[in-house]
């Protein structure tokens, strides 16, 4: 009997031997089942994600193939698309790369902001508003992005920071002659930004989450600012995890199609004039894989794609080998020490 004292209850279940319930000496035919059932649901998805990327591979390539045998490697380079005879994607590659180049540098430090303030700075009641706000924007058709570049942005552009951009930086060649329809590189540089923010800001944001809080006091404790504990605690241990939301948030610029054919002004030319008209691989091949083509210039759509899946894929293998190269190393003591001793 437990006398009613504050430790002779503890004392008394202390000294009691531990009992156990017996481990069953064999498995059920049921367990048994399930695990096989588990395997192989998981195995065969996966076996079916494979093969539907191999038939994906196999019809562009066995597509592009006329193009292919035509043109060669050249193709890459070529700079001319006159939808006849003559077809190449040197345009289309470099508009691509300065779309999806611009909208980083627009939309990294962006989401890196919004990633600090919804998990450092704002208050909790202010996260849950905003948080899913702007992941909300992952989930607005792009059509409907580009759309509201063509009614709101471009009209913006063309009358205010095109301008101003161009008073002030106009002898830099990127920052040339304002458009004249509000239609350009630049404007789809700044759409293809607003599709890739809220990809970096969510991850982003769960990566700063992960971050032990008593680190984080810890620096405050030692003497650093705000701004020394998140450059020395914060930012410095998820470098890795912030370089591949980075590379994921471009991966979505780099493929956009529809968003970037409505605002860029589909031109086939390479300028160094940021608010001049261009086009890029996915626009090219949204506008033209419908219409009534010849069947060189179907294959060369094909090479296009074939183009485009294959940056994509270095993308996300560049963002793969970041996380297993560099992993995300741990935040010691002596890191804390380091952001305190910046003050």
């Amino acid at each position: 009997m437990c006398v009613p004292h504050r430790l002779g209850c503890a004392a008394v279940s202390l000294s009691a031997p531990a009992t156990t319930a017996p481990v069953p000496a064999g498995r059920r035919l049921g367990d048994r089942l399930g695990d096989q059932a588990l395997f192989g649901l998981t195995a065969l998805a996966s076996i079916v994600a494979v093969a539907v990327i191999v038939l994906i591979v196999y019809e562009i390539v066995n597509s592009a193939s006329p193009a292919i045998s035509k043109y060669g490697l050249g193709f890459l380079g070529h700079q001319t698309w006159n939808n006849y005879t003559v077809f190449g994607a040197g345009t289309l590659i470099f508009g691509t790369v300065v779309t999806a180049v611009g909208a980083l540098l627009i939309a990294a430090p962006l989401g890196v902001a919004i990633g600090l303030y919804l998990s450092l700075f704002s208050a909790r009641r202010t996260a849950t508003i905003i948080g899913p706000l702007v992941e909300t924007l992952a989930a607005v058709p792009s059509v409907i992005i580009g759309l509201w570049g063509i009614i709101v942005l471009g009209p913006f552009l063309r009358s205010t920071i095109e301008p101003a951009l161009h008073n002030v930086l106009g002898f830099i060649p990127l920052f040339g002659a304002p458009s004249a329809t509000g239609s350009g590189v630049f404007t789809a540089m700044i759409v293809l930004s607003i599709m890739a923010l809220p990809i970096i800001a969510a991850i982003t944001r769960d990566l700063f989450l992960t971050v032990p809080g008593e680190l984080k006091d810890g620096a405050l404790a030692l003497g650093s600012t705000h701004w020394e504990m998140v450059r020395g605690v914060v930012l410095s241990s998820m470098r890795p995890g912030i370089a591949s939301a980075c590379i994921l948030g471009v991966s979505r610029a780099l493929g956009e199609a529809i968003a970037a054919l409505q605002v860029i002004g589909s031109v086939f030319q390479i300028s160094s004039n940021l608010f001049a008209n261009g086009n890029t691989l996915g626009a090219t091949i949204a506008i033209q894989a419908q219409a009534d083509n010849s069947h060189l210039q179907t294959a060369s759509i094909f090479y296009l794609a074939l183009i485009l899946l294959v940056i994509e894929l270095l993308v996300n293998l560049a963002a793969q080998a970041i996380v297993r190269h560099y992993r995300l190393p741990s935040v010691t003591a002596p890191t804390i020490v380091a952001a305190a001793g910046a003050n």
